[in-house]
């Protein structure tokens, strides 16, 4: 199982590539519950990414994400990681490598009954269940390895869906199709051409 990392495990590697089938335009009917509540509009340097939140099943990582974007803390920030096949992943990383100051650590919800299927939205986090700050992925395809577990009771396992991309999946594709080789916590990851976040804004 291949690891979606915070900032203070930005530094480890991950090892393997999924072969999956070519990607669709748009994301396909989600087979998460439907959502209702805000929507998160990510103005990036190659396009629009909508995303509707579910605070109906990830109340606290909701929250948490608002917060960050009402403090403009994604806004000039980089997509720093791109696995083709799998996520691209973003949050505090400026496009010379150095990263953000974040909040404290939040609790895990990925037990919360969603999954990370394609067009997912999901928390990073480190090693520790309630390490995930503000890096945030989107799934490039389903990837059942990283769902909360059945059986952990605890919920110690799995990354938190909390929302899901509902228009600009196009836009996602093209990132994941960029050139790499650039800076940050996975060089080799990273868009060759930096692909700056403008902004994140949420409304209601």
């Amino acid at each position: 199982m291949r690891k979606i990392l915070g900032v203070i495990f930005a530094t480890l590697a991950f090892s393997g590539v999924f072969d999956f089938a070519s990607a669709q335009d748009t994301a396909p009917p989600p087979v998460n519950s439907p959502v209702s509540g805000p929507v998160a509009t990510i103005a990036t340097s190659l396009g629009t990414i909508t995303v509707a939140l579910d605070a109906a099943h990830a109340s606290a990582t909701v929250s948490n994400f608002i917060r960050y974007a009402r403090e403009k803390h994604f806004d000039g920030t980089v997509i720093y990681r791109v696995v083709p096949g799998f996520v691209i992943q973003m949050g505090s990383y400026e496009a010379d490598g150095t990263a953000r100051p974040t909040h404290d650590g939040i609790p895990l919800e990925a037990n919360n009954g969603q999954r990370n299927t394609r067009g997912s939205l999901s928390m990073a986090r480190g090693d520790d269940p309630s390490s995930a700050t503000a890096e945030f992925f989107i799934d490039l395809a389903d990837n059942p390895d990283l769902d909360h577990a059945a059986g952990d009771a605890g919920n110690t396992t799995g990354y938190a869906v909390f929302g899901h991309v509902i228009s600009g999946m196009d836009v996602v594709d093209k990132i994941a199709a960029v050139p790499l080789g650039g800076k940050g916590p996975f060089a080799d990851a990273a868009p060759q051409t930096p692909v700056v976040i403008q902004s994140v804004t949420v409304s209601p």
